[in-house]
């Protein structure tokens, strides 16, 4: 476990908010209680995020900048942090998530990172390990920010129809997972559309792919394994890349019709069930 007073703001951003937080707070003239008596928060956990055990939140950032007067520095923070956090093997593409001015995306299996909800996100990265899986899953979904930026990326999100059947957390969690996508229906920088069944052969059945492209840099294509990402701006993998995507936009459902699709599937594959007196089936 690691010590208050010998926390080394160098080790790690983690380590360097942790130093910050603390400096702050004591600056402030406040207890660890103190402070998250006026945040809401328990001091244990103040404590916790102060001596690096404890992954901060963008909330938490949010509500402590507040209090403490930081103007906006931890909030700044929580982006490097959270990003730290991600697996070693991703952060690289983290990185170019973030920069790209247009992401085009195709998933044959489940839901983009992107556009997860929590309890899917959290389903998701709790196959065979649940160590970590709260801070696991807020890293994950600290890669949504993206669409909190001045100017966000432009994202197109092609999925296979047989991720809308997945069950991934139960009915629950896929009923809120599907309303998520619909609620991206009028929104025109993001913009989700199914690849039905009934396409059959198809430009994607190599497998799922990422387009990252920039304002100047050359287009990135990302592609992932079992523990391993592959980005790559080789022109002929991109160009190849680049004209499956063409085809499998066109192959894909309209975006209206997309919508209507996912809001079929959440209706009569996920609607609440319920019993002859009206109330719902456990």
């Amino acid at each position: 476990m690691t010590h208050i007073n010998v926390l080394d703001p160098g080790a790690s951003p983690l380590d360097y908010y942790g130093y910050e937080l603390r400096r702050h707070r004591e600056a402030a003239g406040l207890t660890q209680r103190q402070l998250g008596e006026i945040v809401n928060y328990t001091g244990s956990l103040i404590g916790q995020i102060e001596t690096a055990r404890k992954l901060p939140t963008p909330a938490f950032s949010e509500r402590v900048d507040a209090a403490l007067g930081t103007g906006g520095l931890l909030s700044r923070l929580t982006e490097l942090v959270l990003r730290s956090q991600l697996p070693a093997w991703f952060q690289q593409t983290a990185e170019l998530e973030a920069r790209a001015v247009e992401i085009c995306a195709f998933h044959t299996h489940l839901v983009h990172g992107l556009l997860q909800t929590a309890a899917y996100a959290r389903a998701v990265l709790g196959v065979l390990d649940q160590s970590n899986l709260d801070d696991r899953t807020t890293v994950r979904l600290a890669r949504q920010r993206i669409f909190q930026k001045e100017e966000p990326p432009v994202s197109w999100l092609i999925v296979s129809e047989a991720a809308l059947y997945q069950q991934i957390g139960g009915s629950q969690t896929m009923r809120e997972q599907l309303a998520h996508l619909l609620s991206f229906e009028h929104n025109p920088l993001i913009n989700v559309q199914v690849l039905p069944f009934s396409v059959g052969a198809h430009a994607g059945l190599q497998g799922s792919f990422n387009l990252y492209r920039f304002p100047s840099d050359p287009t990135i294509v990302y592609t992932e394994g079992y523990g391993s990402g592959h980005p790559t701006a080789n022109p002929d993998t991109v160009k190849n890349c680049s004209l499956r995507y063409d085809h499998l936009q066109a192959a894909a459902l309209s975006l209206r019709d997309s919508a209507e699709l996912i809001r079929r599937v959440m209706e009569e594959r996920y609607g609440e069930q319920r019993d002859s007196d009206g109330g719902p089936v456990a």
